[in-house]
């Protein structure tokens, strides 16, 4: 029985594999036991500048960040609870929209995904159960976000 377990486990480690969608030659590789594609990004590492230059980035990512940018800063309504679930849904699509779109490979990829994994907390805070914690979840996604061009171009 314990055989049979450790068997299954290990084909099912076996077969999780993530991937970006590349539409043209898409990476993959094997993810850990218990682990998304995002939680094994989070742990990569730090971000990094390309050997003190800018990495380039698909227009899709560079667009994304600009329309996310733009609905942080047409944002409001800061005082309304309310109107806390509507960005937080439309910055998740565009943020969705980004990583399917994601044509990016090699250590650009990774640095992207270094970048963006760090603002899923901050979408999580935009439906924390205070306005406070919803408001300083903004302030830092629009501080977080301009930080984009300061590695990617």
């Amino acid at each position: 029985m314990k055989k049979a377990n450790i068997l299954i486990l290990a084909i099912l480690a076996t077969v999780l594999v993530v991937s970006c969608n590349n539409n043209k030659n898409k990476k993959q590789e094997i993810a850990k036991p218990a682990q998304s594609e995002e939680e094994t990004h989070e742990s990569e590492g730090v971000l990094e500048l390309n050997d003190g230059n800018l990495w380039m980035a698909n227009i899709e990512t560079t667009d994304g960040i600009q329309e996310m940018t733009h609905l942080i800063a047409n944002f409001t309504d800061r005082e309304n609870m309310e109107a806390y679930p509507e960005l937080k849904s439309k910055l998740e699509a565009e943020f969705g929209t980004i990583i399917s779109e994601c044509t990016m490979t090699g250590e650009a990829h990774d640095q992207l995904h270094n970048y963006l994994l760090p603002m899923k907390p901050l979408f999580k805070d935009l439906a924390a159960e205070d306005l406070a914690t919803r408001k300083s979840a903004v302030e830092k996604l629009t501080i977080y976000l301009s930080e984009y061009s300061a590695y990617f171009k």
